[in-house]
């Protein structure tokens, strides 16, 4: 079984990468407390149809280079956008 998970993406400055930061709770024992941990992964986007924002599915594939060793499988949410009425430009 694949490991999979689901994260934001919060960069998309390379070509056919975006990196995806994907957030766990894990167990303090010490103060008996749960805490939220981040790690980011570097993940291949084939088509480049993710924007900063977007919530994606990551999937473990064969190593494609040193740090990337996970695709995109789908887009679950792409991240909210609004264009203005003047200029035209599409924020995000």
């Amino acid at each position: 079984m694949r490991h999979n998970f689901i994260g934001i993406v919060i960069s998309t400055a390379m070509d056919k990468t975006v990196r995806v930061q994907v957030a766990k709770r894990v167990m303090v024992h010490r103060f008996q407390k749960e805490v939220l941990r981040h790690k980011v992964y570097m993940a291949h986007d084939e088509m480049e149809n993710c924007n900063n924002g977007d919530v994606v599915r990551i999937e473990h594939c064969r190593k494609l280079s040193r740090h990337k060793s996970f695709a995109i499988a789908e887009v679950i949410k792409p991240a909210r956008s609004w264009t203005d009425p003047e200029t035209g430009i599409v924020h995000r």
